[in-house]
């Protein structure tokens, strides 16, 4: 069976909670910056910028940290690891919930 098959399979066994947001596949996130601007990627929390990303990229969360109050994250696309955004805006599905929310705080609709 060829990995594809697998990820299908384990696909189609997710809780139906995960249907509530479509848009997003399980473990996905998307940067939404109230700000409008390009969402700073760091080589480090509060680091050098490697890059930015536009509102509505969709990311993965692979880590996170907290620095004081602020959580950061790190987030890869399409497989590739690109480095360290402000928690605060980037989007991500809840499991169990229709809600979206960065990871670890409620969301903020404006």
């Amino acid at each position: 069976m060829t990995f594809n098959r697998h990820a299908a399979a384990i696909l189609a066994l997710l809780p139906s909670a995960f249907a509530a947001l479509p848009a997003l596949a399980a473990g996905e996130c998307l940067i939404d910056d109230p700000t409008g601007t390009p969402l700073n990627v760091r080589s480090a929390p509060n680091g050098a910028v490697l890059t930015t990303l536009r509102n509505g990229t969709r990311v993965e969360v692979v880590d996170e940290m907290k620095t004081g109050t602020k959580r950061w994250l790190f987030v890869s696309r399409e497989g590739e690891r690109l480095g360290w955004v402000f928690g605060a805006y980037v989007v991500c599905k809840q499991a169990g919930g229709t809600r979206d929310a960065a990871p670890g705080q409620p969301a903020d609709r404006r």
